[in-house]
């Protein structure tokens, strides 16, 4: 195996700056919508509506999305869908200097932006592990810039950004976005052409989709994966649905104090994503990925017993560090482990079981919010938490996943070549 101290080929650093990029304007937009929706409406299922128009394309076309991106050019896939979102936010920033904007466009947008999402999300998961050659340590490396940006982009610079430039015009946030966008499309165009295997029978997309999701449900290294964050939006959305209520009514904290709650959350994802690498190396990924899930389970149960702001923003914060972790670790085992052809399906798939449990996590965190205490959604998301680490232990062992890793390492031409796309799970 090749060295850790291998650098990352050049075309990483285009990639890199792409995603920085667009994942500051996607923090101006999140800030940026819902603001400007409040602006025509104050009815709370309109809002609502504006909110879960973005998520709606996962739900609805996840593992198809996931099937089309194995059948297509993965970089071209990522630049016209970046150039196509650009171009689309001019339709809403031309509506709000034309005072004709409205719930049903903004609504709308929203839902493109989400298909586009899932398009370029699901390309670039894709194209990453070839452009590296599916190297484990750099793809550890890499999945940590990556999300390290992320999270300092859409979740530090982006939302403040997006307040601030709403105050200048309605449809200066939009604007900004769409820049963003076409800078990216325009950086992952001029990445290098990877090679990737075809397969040689071509099958309906319907047999494709349900293959890669099949492929995941009979691997339970790959299911194990995909549950933790399925089962932690559950417990996450369940919190985050109580939060601002907890935090002002038990811990006494304003607006302000919220905004720096969730920084401690955002500080400690930087953290953690910056160090997955090292506790791969050490415990190995199996044991670390363990670990960070109970951590995560143990920082929300010290969240719901918190006796001041500062213990919960040290929850928090510990909470964050887990699950970023967990989100560098995750995706590059998958990307090592899955074959090149399939990996568009397996991402799309797992994605979509996340993003179809966050309904319900929001839906249990009010109900137990109403039905008991505004504390109860907290215990109820840690125990579900630890019991989703116990569960998922065994299935993502440092046994199973170095038996993975020598079955990717001695995969011949024929698995990654196949003539067909039903193939059994290393």
């Amino acid at each position: 195996m090749t060295s850790d101290v291998q650098k990352l080929p050049t075309g990483f650093g285009r990639l890199w700056t792409a995603q920085t990029v667009s994942s500051l304007g996607d923090g101006v937009s999140r800030a940026a919508l819902p603001l400007l929706a409040l602006t025509l409406t104050r009815d709370p299922m309109a809002l609502a509506v504006v909110a879960a128009a973005g998520t709606l394309p996962w739900l609805l076309f996840g593992v198809l999305g996931g099937a089309l991106v194995d059948r297509w050019d993965r970089r071209q896939t990522m630049w016209i869908t970046d150039a196509a979102r650009a171009v689309l936010l001019g339709i809403p920033a031309a509506a709000a200097m034309l005072d004709v904007l409205s719930i049903p466009l903004l609504a709308t947008v929203a839902f493109l932006l989400g298909l586009g999402g899932l398009f370029f999300d699901t390309a670039a998961t894709a194209y990453l592990p070839d452009l590296l050659g599916r190297h484990p340590a750099l793809l550890e490396r890499a999945n940590s810039r990556l999300r390290g940006a992320q999270t300092a982009m859409s979740g530090f610079a982006g939302p403040p950004a997006g307040s601030a430039l709403l105050a200048l015009g309605r449809a200066v946030p939009l604007l900004a976005d769409a820049v963003s966008f076409a800078v990216s499309a325009l950086l992952v165009r001029s990445l290098p052409a990877v090679p990737r295997p075809v397969p040689r029978v071509r099958e309906s997309l319907l047999r494709q989709a349900r293959a890669g999701a099949s492929y995941v449900f009979r691997d339970r290294l790959l299911l194990g994966l995909a549950l933790r964050p399925a089962v932690g939006n559950i417990a996450f959305l369940a919190v985050e649905t109580v939060l601002a209520l907890f935090a002002h009514d038990r811990l006494g904290i304003d607006t302000y104090g919220f905004g720096l709650l969730l920084t401690a959350e955002a500080t400690g994802g930087l953290l953690g994503a910056g160090i997955a690498s090292q506790l791969g190396r050490r415990l190995g990924t199996g044991t670390a990925l363990t670990c960070t899930a109970a951590l995560e389970g143990l920082a929300i149960l010290g969240l719901a017993a918190a006796p001041n702001p500062y213990v919960a923003g040290l929850a928090l914060a510990v909470c964050g560090a887990g699950m970023g972790a967990t989100m560098v670790l995750g995706p590059s085992l998958r990307q090592t482990i899955v074959p090149a052809h399939l990996m568009g399906r397996v991402a799309s798939t797992s994605r979509m079981l996340a993003m179809c449990a966050a309904p319900l996590g929001a839906f249990l965190g009010g109900w137990l919010a109403t039905a008991y205490d505004v504390r109860a959604p907290l215990y109820a998301a840690a125990g579900l938490l630890l019991a989703m680490t116990a569960v998922t232990a065994t299935m993502t062992s440092n046994r199973r996943v170095e038996a993975a890793l020598r079955a990717s390492s001695d995969r011949e031409g024929p698995a990654e070549d196949s003539r067909t796309d039903v193939l059994v799970p290393a």
